[in-house]
């Protein structure tokens, strides 16, 4: 009588396919495993919002002119000569992500970087790009 052959996983075919070792596919398909398990779906898709929000010139040049201080949105329009509903939309998909905060003062709306963090994403960014 023949012994039944177990199944393989899937992942495991793949990589002892690309490396030619059994073993070696067998252990790192358990890393991989382990690492893809700890990744939260939902974390990624907050995650990938702030990076599409900062993704758009115009938005990053807000930010930009944010880096120095508090401004109101006709200050923010009148700084890039853009209308006003073109900047309180590109502001409301900026707070959405969380990279900016509002605060009413009267009839106006005065925005700033949530903390610090904005920044420094904003430097990694210039690094990354020699600037």
């Amino acid at each position: 009588m023949t012994e039944a052959v177990e199944p393989q996983d899937p992942c495991v075919e793949r990589l002892a396919r690309l490396t030619g070792d059994l073993c070696k596919a067998k252990s790192a398909s358990r890393k991989l495993q382990t690492l893809t398990d700890k990744i939260d779906e939902s974390e990624l898709a907050a995650e990938a919002e702030v990076f599409k929000a900062m993704s758009d010139p115009f938005r990053l040049a807000i930010l930009k002119l944010l880096r120095e201080g508090e401004l109101c949105v006709c200050e923010i329009m009148t700084a890039f000569d853009k209308p006003q509903s073109s900047t309180s939309h590109h502001l409301s998909i900026l707070k959405r992500a969380g990279l900016v905060k509002e605060r009413k003062d009267g009839k106006w709306s005065r925005y700033r970087l949530s903390d610090g963090a904005v920044i420094e994403m904003m430097n990694l960014a210039e690094l990354l790009t020699g600037d």
